[in-house]
């Protein structure tokens, strides 16, 4: 057998990511290959750090891609902060908490859960609870946009107890980033990690993170080494950190990194709050359209994330059908609910170059002519038109 080359067919990415990518970024993948110690290549990666900057909205000099995707990127904060015997306050409310404990004890800590039903935010009173019945606590760790399940927390009001109590912060963004206000440096957030493939409209495979001061000193008095080699910040600090002059440490993907670049470049064109207004108009409209064709949000109305919106799948529909055919005769892809919403929601994306009038519209004439097909107890021919009224 001859295996030919592969030629995916084009899709409309509305799922959890990743998101549609923007063809400025595909074109710059396909620009010539440096060496990874090239110092054309070391002035863009400085270029870099300084728009992850702007994005993070943050001064630390520790801001940087890792290379590899925002799984890594939370391991990172995990296996730097954490030494064996550590106890940490994980807060849960989907999925990626879940992970996060996960994190904590493959670093050799102990996690104590603050645990809140999916669907909702992060209860600052719990958490409050936790860190007084746990003074010996070191880190305190909570998703800021929770992916599995739509729904945003106070991460300004997390931190803060955090840091009453002499707790270092480790903050989830990875759906938050460029998509809803993040204010790194004003929430006091000590390492925060985030992915590419989501409101940036980058390919997936890198995960911006970024360090203040307080978290390098931690990392750079351990006293045990960091279980990971690969991820070990006082090696990789002689790669990404400052000056002309750069250590080996791994070799980085090259024109990834280009894409990444141009994929900031086209933040900082728009303006970082414009790409938060454009999010949340979209969703605004979306939204609409989905309550006139009677789908329930499940996220209460100001704890929705705009750019990845949870909705109840109707009675008596096969949720995995209505996807397959979406896919197959649309070309559109929205995502599954995971673990204990399986089978109960659908997860639509608005994340990045994806969160434009154009897919709201598409999306939301779609699902009604495919609900409309099944016979479902939806009300027919009204989402599009909700939808415009908000654009209007």
């Amino acid at each position: 057998m001859t295996i030919q080359s592969f030629h995916p067919p084009v899709r409309t990415l509305m799922g959890p990511g990743p998101s549609t990518v923007n063809p400025r970024i595909l074109e710059a993948m396909s620009r010539p290959t440096l060496g990874h110690l090239d110092p054309v290549f070391v002035t863009m990666m400085d270029e870099m750090k300084v728009m992850l900057r702007y994005a993070f909205n943050t001064n630390n000099e520790l801001t940087m891609p890792v290379s590899a995707p925002g799984s890594a990127g939370m391991e990172m904060c995990f296996v730097n902060l954490v030494e064996p015997g550590d106890k940490v306050i994980v807060c849960q409310n989907g999925v990626f908490g879940g992970r996060m404990k996960e994190n904590v004890e493959r670093s050799g800590g102990s996690a104590v859960m603050v645990e809140d039903a999916w669907g909702t935010a992060v209860d600052p009173d719990k958490l409050r609870a936790a860190l007084q019945a746990n003074p010996d606590a070191k880190v305190v760790a909570f998703v800021h946009a929770e992916t599995s399940t739509g729904a945003i927390s106070d991460a300004k009001t997390i931190a803060a107890l955090a840091h009453e109590h002499g707790c270092l912060v480790i903050a989830d963004t990875v759906t938050s980033l460029a998509g809803s206000p993040l204010l790194v440096d004003e929430w006091e957030l000590d390492a925060v990690y985030s992915g590419t493939q989501k409101c940036l409209s980058c390919v997936p495979g890198l995960s911006p993170v970024t360090f203040s001061k307080a978290a390098i000193e931690r990392v750079t008095t351990r006293k045990s080494k960091v279980q990971s080699w690969f991820l070990d910040l006082n090696l990789i600090l002689g790669y990404w950190g400052g000056g002309s002059k750069r250590a080996y440490h791994h070799t980085a993907p090259v024109n990834t990194l280009y894409a990444l670049h141009e994929a900031l470049v086209i933040l900082q064109e728009e303006g970082l709050e414009n790409s938060w207004a454009r999010h949340q108009k979209n969703h605004n409209a979306l939204r609409a359209g989905f309550e006139a064709m009677g789908l329930q949000f499940v996220v209460p109305e100001g704890e929705r994330l705009p750019q990845l919106n949870a909705v109840s799948v109707p009675e008596g529909v096969d949720e995995a059908a209505v996807r397959s055919i979406l896919l197959k005769e649309y070309n559109l892809e929205i995502g599954a609910g995971l673990g204990a919403m399986a089978g109960k929601i659908w997860r639509v994306g608005l994340m990045g170059y994806a969160s434009s009038q154009t897919n709201v519209l598409f999306c939301l004439g779609a699902l009604d002519a495919v609900l409309s097909s099944m016979r479902a107890p939806i009300i027919s021919g009204v989402a599009v038109d909700a939808a415009r009224a908000v654009y209007k």
